[in-house]
Order: C-alpha cells, then structure tokens, then sequence
C-alpha cells in the first residue's frame, strides 16, 4: 500500500507542474501572446505521458495487493487525501483548460475578422482600379 500512496503523491505532484505550465501559458494568452502554443502544447503531451505510466504503475500496484489483505487506517487516510488532492487539481485544470481554449478562439474570431477586413479593403480599392478611370489617366498624359 506503500507504493500506491507514494505513487498517488507522484501523480498529484505531476498534475501540479500541469497546473502551473497551464497558469503561465493563461497569462500569456489573456496577454494576445501565442507565439510559444506548441511547446505548451508538446509540454502538457510529455506530463500527460508522465501520468498515464503513473496510472499504470497505480493499477499494477493495486493488483499485487490482492482483495484480502488489511489496510491500515493511516494509510486509508493517505489514500483518501491524495485523491482529494488529484481531485481538486483535475477541477482546476479542467477550468483552465476551458480559459485556454476560449482564449484561443478569441484570439482565432480575431484573426477571422481581420482577414474579413483586409478582403473588404481590397474591394474597396480595387473598386478605384477601373480601366476607364487608368484610360482616361493615361490621354491626360
């Protein structure tokens, strides 16, 4: 049971570095600072990668126990405070992510916009560009 609740703070202690990079990159982004999205996004691939094998060795640990064998009340204490810990990260990770991704899809409505603008002054000045107006230019001349 050792293992497990030594691997269960391990867990939480990756699910924390996960939070922090998220708090770095949010501000960064309420910021209009996208420029470093796919390191974010590399680095937050490798933890997740860290908390699956974690997971792993979690569900292994937990099956060499076997259903018989007597826990410890300090250790089922243990137990319960790291999953309330990885609890409490998951929902705090969960509302960043919904940040992140709303502050990227203002950033993307942004960028739409622009283009939509920069369409419209082409139009406009392509409107101005007419052969009888560029005709009437070059008999002047």
């Amino acid at each position: 049971m050792t293992r497990i609740i030594t691997l269960l703070n391990e867990k939480n202690h990756y699910l924390e570095k996960f939070y922090a990079l998220n708090e770095v990159e949010l501000a960064n982004f309420a910021q209009g600072q996208f420029d470093n999205l796919e390191h974010f996004y590399q680095t937050r691939d490798r933890i997740l990668d860290v908390l699956k094998y974690v997971d792993a060795q979690i569900e292994k640990a937990h099956s060499e126990i076997g259903a018989e064998s007597v826990i410890a009340e300090n250790e089922r204490r243990e137990v319960k405070e790291a999953l309330s810990i990885k609890d409490e990260y998951v929902a705090r990770i969960i509302e960043q992510d919904i940040q992140v991704l709303a502050c990227i899809e203002m950033a993307k409505n942004s960028i739409i916009r622009e283009l939509q603008e920069v369409r419209r002054n082409r139009k406009a000045v392509g409107g101005y560009k007419t052969k009888t107006f560029n005709q009437r230019l070059d008999e002047e001349v």
